[in-house]
């Protein structure tokens, strides 16, 4: 077999190859045939192909180099062999034949007689032109054409066809006039070639397509009927088989584009005709017609076949026909159709499940049973098309709609639907959330996409969305007018609580550097994942910022988008530090927003609305820049002096809102921004420039401000324009009160503060006498309620300047003090001391419960859809008048007013007396009581935390007032200075982050002030004493008892504030940071951002913190700790932790008593000797007696969780590991290990004592006299752990466990053992009965015959006896029935004496 060449191989191989080939003689597999030569002419086409010869390659008859290239020799034409050229036909008539110029045309050219040619004259008409036809006029009458054919040529060939008034049928069939040329013979279809009768008996009318057009009008029927006869003839003479192979002969002759021509036309003219036959046929519907008509097969290669409805099926009933001629219509589907009839009839729902929430175009909930009319647009949806509205997952596949409409349509009504939930409308009749629904479903990035979308509807409509979600409404509206307040500037960030554990540790860095520095694992984390924590993160990392700056930059949106962008920048920049700066260093963003929207020259606006904001003043944008400056002393810096802002607020500023060109309430709002805007500024010390330039405008202002409130409706826009500018002021005079320290960095801020000097206090000196007759002012309608709460924040503005005035006078260095103090004294007498006598003022002391949230948590309740990935205030649905932040709320003036008076009474020490009589208030009273009454802690929300900082600020100058009338005058009713001290100690443990200040004031002057402590003057000692004899029955020495204890306590009270300072000390950058923002010293101010509050600043067990910092410095080091520093620490909080335990009980209502039981633990974990310290022991033990108290030890629960514990089971043994190691017998030591072993508590303690340390019931002497608490709560109820019964019998048995040893445990075994011998409960598994025989036959054989007598003769518990327990003298007739039982059993032996 001969090989296939491989590759590879070269051309001597191919040769081999073939020459092996033709010596082998094989057939080969394929056969050569050559054509012949068309030269060659007729005699080529008769010879054969040849069959043998083979075609050879041979090398050697080929030269060795390529031919030359010369030219080719010219190529003489051939004809075809088919087609020779006759030899003798005559040239001239072969070009006269075939010439085909336009002059031999028009030589041939046969004129056409038109003799017998009617002529149509056009109908004249009384219009100047014709009637223009339109195609929505209505065409039924006239016929219908096959082909897309224009409107034009369908009127035209209507109109020849009306002419020559013929037959339906034939004006069908006329439409098409044939060419002059065209065939003689027909084209038949295929239905007539399959359904053609016999050719004998098929009747010819006419000739169809030859009609003698174009001859004389006597010839022409004549001629065509002559043909017609000759063809009819002919075929008739013909069998039906050749007039078929005829016509196949035909077929494949002709074209096949032109046959498919023919066959077209011929199915539209059969169309045609049955279509003008059922129009004639009477009583028949048209919409029957037209459906069948709809549904008609139109190709021609397909057999046409009858489309009758099928009897079962009913017609679709359509409540309009289509019409063909209608856009669109040519082709009607019925199944599409369907949408146009009648909606089913709704479906009542007879059960109680659930149903499809389905929305309006507005957002509203639409009841499952509502009937609503079809053309408000809600219905036609995909499912329950009965039911109107639209459904989330709809309007989730509508936003992805092809058309622009439906998807801007979409976006609106979800902004709709989440402003409504976001309000609380839904309630209770949605289950789960809607906010929730849509963010899993992806809403945030599909609002992120539709933002590129190119039509700018669309983007509109996701604009609205996104503030719609990110904008709580009424949360702005609350920021704003309490912009005014004590601290009303400062705000916490509104940004999730619950964040990772790569963001905890950011919370130690300063705010600056945690602005600066990312974590790469948050940078390298998908917006995804980052949103389903942080949305406003999430969005941030989808290129938001410069999206919206190229929409307000290009797409030049309309005013209502311009809005929706503002707001939402506005809201990023109040989420945090990191989000501002990334909104003030996205490029050309806040250049845009103050080019085109914060402009110095505008056009002047109309009343109506405008067209666009572009080169118009914005108030937002204002805000917006404020709200930046807010997040950090840095950013304001750069907004000031990189961006021109002081033109602009001079150009706002200097020009009444009345004289802009703006509206009077839009000019009013950017007049009140722009004041808020310099004041934040001035609260870092900056644009102080401004004053002087301004100093004019400002005073004009102000002496404006009395005769507005004196206008009889107070304008609320006038009202906050007025509290901003006050607030301005006090900003500016708190300025002129400090001097400006050196700074020697290089920052923008720092040549800021550089360049522009500070404010004199000769420039502020001449406000006061302008404002204090607007506080007179406002202060005459103090009687009349509803006209004080129209006021708004004015009255607190002023009381705040006055604060700040004289705070400011009394620290300039080169005047006299007696100016300032002469001048208190006549504020104070001829304003203040009658303000605090005025019953008004009692009615608002008296409502401080009402408005309490503290007293009233219900009011900082979560809003119904609340984000956990979204903070915000919850204030969609407002606030009743009766609230903190509410109209009528008494907690901004009081503060106000407080904050006033304690500058006073620090000032001049002499009306302190005077001024404290305000917290001798029934109101202030009651509402102390109420704060220190033991309350569950709150949960902390965004709004709970805003609220309560403005609460506690009252509660801290309510108190510092009090301690300084306490240092200053006679001493106070031992009431109120318990009362003010339990009030100081809540307030300790409740304070918030950014309050650091407050707390470190609280525990320098209050806390531990010895004025707040009446007990230790009023035999308060003495009381402890009487108490402990009366509770514990024993007399023992009263120089060692708690009453000792607790005078100590007293005298030590300046070392133990010591030891909390230093021991409870915060951060120290948040402590500067603090007392810089309370103490007004404004170049030290870092920023007006808090830090997000997720727990208030100290534990709520701060009192044992100092225990527990050296318990874990001790565990940190190996080696020790001083003993001095040791000792020390722990005796300060052991005696401060008996003073509360003591005297304020409800300073640690807060922590559980197995806290307090752990904390106490943590003193002998410190090391080998501290417990040792008698101060220590004695401090320990009073603490261990009060823990053991009835009423406290039965709240004692060992497995609940513990803060700062794994748990307590793991601390225990910890416990009795050190106990074995260094108790060396310690009874005190031992009586804490006792305590958690209780019968209630869990088998898992005492099996650790007797499993794994049994070495420790050796040391464990504490006598039954000695133990804290009865003997029966390690007795009763009987044990039934059978592996702890086990181990207490071996304990006894192998003598671990003896009287003299261990008393307490040993009495506690005897107990349990006795117990489980003799148990005889039918309901034992058989397991426990095996156990039970098995020790009772072991106690029966037991040698130690006092160990025996003891389990067998036990009665009960006694710890007055030496054993701890009484014995029955003999067994009692029970169990020596029982004995006897066993006896015969075989499981007791005989012979043994039952005594």
């Amino acid at each position: 077999m001969l090989s296939r060449p491989k590759p590879g191989e070269s051309e001597v191989d191919l040769l081999r190859f073939q020459s092996q080939f033709l010596a082998a003689g094989a057939t080969p597999a394929v056969q050569l045939v050559k054509k012949g030569s068309r030269r060659a002419g007729d005699a080529n086409l008769e010879q054969p192909p040849l069959q043998d010869h083979r075609d050879v390659v041979m090398l050697d008859s080929l030269p060795d180099l390529p031919p030359a290239l010369v030219p080719a020799p010219p190529k003489r034409a051939r004809p075809s062999p088919g087609h020779l050229l006759p030899e003798h036909e005559d040239p001239e008539e072969r070009l006269h034949r075939h010439d085909q110029h336009i002059t031999a045309v028009l030589t041939k050219i046969i004129e056409r007689d038109t003799s017998s040619m009617p002529v149509n004259l056009p109908v004249s008409s009384g219009v100047a032109f014709p009637p223009v036809f339109h195609r929505s006029q209505g065409r039924q009458g006239k016929p219908v054409t096959a082909g897309k054919r224009s409107i034009f040529a369908q009127e035209i060939a209507a109109r020849r066809a009306s002419g020559a008034k013929v037959s339906p049928v034939r004006e069908v069939e006329s439409i098409l006039d044939p060419p002059e040329s065209a065939m003689t013979c027909e084209a038949l279809t295929p239905r007539e070639w399959g359904s053609q009768p016999p050719w004998n008996s098929y009747s010819f009318q006419g000739p169809h397509l030859v009609t003698g057009k174009g001859l004389k009008s006597q010839e022409a029927e004549q001629e065509a009927q002559t043909i017609h006869e000759e063809n009819v003839a002919r075929l008739q003479a013909l069998a039906p088989e050749e007039i078929l192979q005829e016509q196949q002969r035909l077929l494949a002759q002709l074209d096949p584009s032109l046959v498919a021509f023919l066959k077209s036309h011929s199915c539209t003219r059969e169309q045609a005709e049955e279509k003008a036959t059922r129009e004639q046929r009477p009583g028949r519907p048209s919409a029957e017609v037209i459906g069948k008509e709809a549904i008609a097969p139109t190709s021609a290669s397909v057999p046409r076949q009858e489309n009758e409805l099928e009897p079962e099926t009913p017609a679709l009933a359509l409540p309009v026909t289509p019409q063909k001629e209608w856009l669109h219509m040519d082709t009607v589907e019925l199944e599409k159709l369907h949408w146009t009839q009648d909606l089913p009839p709704l479906r009542r729902q007879q059960t109680q499940e659930r149903m499809q929430a389905r929305f309006s175009l507005q957002g509203e909930l639409l009841a499952p049973d509502i009937d609503l009319p079809t053309h408000l647009g809600l219905h036609h949806h995909g499912e329950e098309a009965e039911r109107a509205g639209y459904s989330l997952q709809e309007l989730f596949h509508l936003t992805r709609s092809q058309v622009s409409q439906q998807r801007a349509l979409a976006l609106h009504v979800l902004a709709q639907v989440i402003g409504r939930a976001q309000a609380g409308e839904f309630g209770d009749r949605l289950v789960g959330s809607v906010l929730h629904l849509l963010l899993d479903a992806g809403f945030l990035f599909l609002l992120r996409f539709s933002l590129d979308d190119r039509v700018d509807g669309v983007i509109a409509a996701a604009v609205r969305a996104l503030r719609a979600l990110l904008v709580a409404p009424g949360d702005e509206e609350l920021l704003d007018s309490t912009f005014s307040w004590y601290h009303g500037a400062l705000m916490f960030a509104l940004m999730p609580s619950q964040e990772d554990k790569e963001d905890e540790d950011e919370d130690e860095a300063p705010p600056a550097e945690k602005a600066k520095t990312k974590s790469p694992e948050e940078g390298n984390r998908p917006p995804s994942d980052l949103a389903r924590h942080d949305i406003i993160k999430g969005l941030l990392a989808t290129n938001l910022l410069p999206r919206l700056r190229y929409v307000l930059e290009v797409t030049c949106p309309g005013p209502s988008v311009v809005l929706d962008i503002l707001t939402v920048l506005i809201r990023l920049a109040r989420h945090s530090l990191e989000s501002a700066t990334r909104v003030l260093e996205c490029p050309r963003l806040v250049e845009t927003v103050v080019r085109e929207f914060l402009p110095t020259s505008w056009s002047p606006m109309g009343s109506g609305p405008t067209s666009s904001l572009h080169r118009v003043p914005c108030a937002p944008a204002m805000k917006l820049l404020r709200v930046l400056a807010s997040a950090s002393r840095n950013i304001a810096a750069r907004l000031l002096s990189g961006f021109d802002l002081r033109s602009r607020l001079s150009r706002f500023i200097a020009e009444d809102p009345q004289d802009l060109a703006l509206p009077l309430e839009e000019a009013e709002t950017l007049s009140t921004e722009a004041f808020r805007l310099w004041a934040v500024a001035a609260s870092y010390g900056l644009g102080s420039d401004l004053y002087r330039e301004l100093y004019p405008v400002l005073m004009q202002a102000l002496q404006d401000v009395p005769k507005e409130l004196s206008s009889p409706p107070p304008r609320p826009l006038a009202l906050q324009r007025i509290a901003s500018l006050l607030t301005l002021l006090t900003q500016l005079t708190l300025a002129a009160g400090h001097i400006a320290p050196e700074n020697h960095s290089h920052s923008a801020e720092a040549s800021l503060l550089a360049g522009s000097s500070s404010v004199t206090w000769t420039q502020v000196s001449g406000l006061q006498p302008l404002v204090e007759p607007c506080l007179r002012q406002t202060l005459k309608l103090l009687p009349r309620p509803e006209m004080w709460s129209a006021l708004g924040p004015v009255p607190t503005a002023c009381l705040l300047f006055l604060d700040a005035y004289y705070q400011a006078w009394s620290q300039q260095p080169g005047l006299c003090p007696e100016d300032w103090l002469q001048d208190m004294e006549r504020l104070s007498e001829g304003l203040l001391l009658p303000l605090l006598k005025h019953p008004s003022l009692g009615s608002l002391w008296d409502s401080l419960g009402c408005c309490s949230p503290l007293c009233n948590p219900q009011s900082c309740a979560v809003a119904p859809e609340t984000i956990s990935s979204l903070a915000s205030l919850g204030c969609a649905g407002g606030h009743p008048p009766l609230s903190l932040a509410g109209s009528a709320s008494p907690f901004p003036f009081l503060t106000a007013l407080l904050s006033l008076l304690n500058t006073l009474s620090r000032i001049h020490k002499g009306l302190c007396g005077q001024l404290a009589t305000v917290l001798a208030a029934p109101g202030l009273q009651d509402y102390f009581l109420r704060c220190v009454a033991p309350m569950a802690a709150l949960h902390l929300t965004p709004f709970s935390a805003w609220a309560l900082r403005h609460e506690y600020h009252l509660q801290y100058l309510a108190l510092t007032l009090a301690q300084r009338a306490a240092t200053l005058q006679p001493p106070m009713s031992g009431t109120d200075a318990a009362l003010c001290h339990g009030m100081a100690l809540a307030l300790l443990g409740r304070l918030l982050p950014g309050s650091e200040h407050l707390a470190h004031e609280l525990m320098l002057s209050c806390v531990f002030r010895l004025e707040f402590l009446p007990e230790r003057a009023s035999g308060g000692p003495e009381a402890a004493d009487f108490s402990d004899r009366l509770s514990l029955g024993s007399g023992g020495d009263l120089g060692c008892g708690r009453g000792a204890l607790l005078a100590q306590a007293c005298q030590d009270l300046p070392s133990i504030r010591s030891c909390y300072l230093t021991h409870c000390s915060l951060a120290r950058a948040s402590l500067l940071a603090s007392q810089a923002l309370y103490r007004g010293e404004l170049q030290r101010v870092p920023a007006l951002l808090l830090p997000v509050p997720k727990e208030p600043l100290l534990p709520t067990d701060w009192p044992f913190l100092p225990l527990i910092q050296l318990y874990h410095r001790a565990s940190d080091t190996p080696s020790g700790l001083p003993p001095a520093d040791t000792v020390g620490t722990a005796l300060r909080a052991l005696q401060w932790v008996l003073v509360l335990e003591s005297w304020r009980p409800r300073a640690l209502w807060a922590v559980s008593p197995a806290a307090r039981l752990a904390r106490l633990m943590c003193v002998f974990l410190v090391d080998s000797e501290l417990f040792r310290e008698t101060p220590i022991q004695r401090l320990v033990a009073a603490l261990l007696a009060r823990l053991c108290q009835p009423e406290v030890l039965s709240n004692l629960n060992l497995d609940c969780p513990l803060p700062g514990l794994t748990s307590f089971p793991d601390l225990y043994a910890n416990f009795l590991e050190h106990f074995e190691a260094v108790s060396f017998g310690d009874h005190l030591f031992g009586a804490l290990i006792l305590l958690p072993l209780q019968r209630r508590f869990s088998v898992t303690l005492r099996l650790a004592l007797f499993g794994e340390h049994v070495g420790a019931l050796r040391a464990l002497g504490l006598p039954l006299t000695q133990l804290p608490v009865s003997l029966e709560c390690y007795t009763a109820p009987p044990e039934d752990n059978l592996a702890l019964l086990q181990l207490y019998f071996r304990a006894l048995v192998t003598g671990a466990l003896r009287p003299r040893w261990c008393p307490v445990l040993y009495a506690v075994a005897v107990a349990h053992v006795n117990s489980f011998i003799f148990s005889q409960d039918p309901n034992n598994s058989d397991e426990i009965k095996a156990a039970c025989r098995s020790m009772l036959q072991k106690t029966w054989l037991l040698t130690d015959e006092g160990l025996r007598q003891h389990l067998l003769h036990y009665k009960l518990p006694n710890s007055a006896l030496p054993e701890g327990f009484e014995l029955y003298p003999q067994l009692p007739p029970l169990r020596q029935q029982y004995l006897q039982k066993l006896r015969i059993s075989g499981v007791l032996p005989n012979g043994v004496s039952d005594t």
